[in-house]
């Protein structure tokens, strides 16, 4: 691996470790055995490489939250959806799981202005991702109006899955939980 490879796998180690506000830039370099002049080289700065080290993490989810194979459930059913969930909050459940780091990157929002606009524009790609999860089918073919619609409910479903499982697991909902909601809320919805 080069320096910026490194740098990129050092940092992940130090946001699971510390967090996003608490890592420096001398936790980055001792971590990675590069040097600081490496980090304003290959990154600009330290939050651009450990947004961008964050986002990695993010996007290596995608197996977890498929169960480490392929999904049972026919995409778009209650199976799939209750599969899914219970994959991810399966991920929420393990130690140093990432998903705190997430909260404290979202309550941190306006102090790092850089940082968010490279987190908005990936969270829009995850929002895509997220829609071939649940319904199948590739993401190039994932339209403009369904990420911004079927994209942004689980998006904002996961957002507040995670606070829920960060400040109290003990009472956070379960897949099985979120899928009987999920059916109530259609039958309530359709008319009869």
């Amino acid at each position: 691996m080069g320096h910026r490879e490194d740098l990129l796998e050092g940092a992940k180690r130090c946001l699971l470790a510390k967090g996003f506000l608490r890592t420096t830039a001398r936790d980055i370099v001792k971590e990675s055995g590069t040097n600081l002049a490496s980090i304003g080289y290959h990154y600009g700065s330290k939050d651009a490489l450990l947004a961008q080290a964050y986002v990695e993490m993010v996007e290596g989810m995608s197996d977890a939250f498929e169960g480490g194979g392929e999904l049972r459930g026919e995409p778009g059913s209650l199976e799939r959806f209750t599969e899914v969930w219970a994959n991810i909050i399966s991920t929420m459940r393990e130690p140093g799981s990432m998903w705190r780091l997430s909260m404290e990157i979202v309550a941190m929002g306006d102090q790092l202005p850089e940082v968010r606009e490279h987190l908005a524009r990936a969270q829009r790609e995850g929002a895509r991702g997220i829609v071939t999860l649940f319904h199948g089918g590739s993401e190039d073919d994932i339209p403009e109006e369904r990420v911004d619609t079927v994209g942004y409910f689980y998006l904002t479903l996961m957002m507040g899955l995670m606070a829920q499982w960060t400040f109290d697991p003990k009472s956070a909902p379960e897949a099985g939980q979120l899928a009987e909601g999920l059916r109530q809320v259609i039958e309530a919805a359709t008319p009869k």
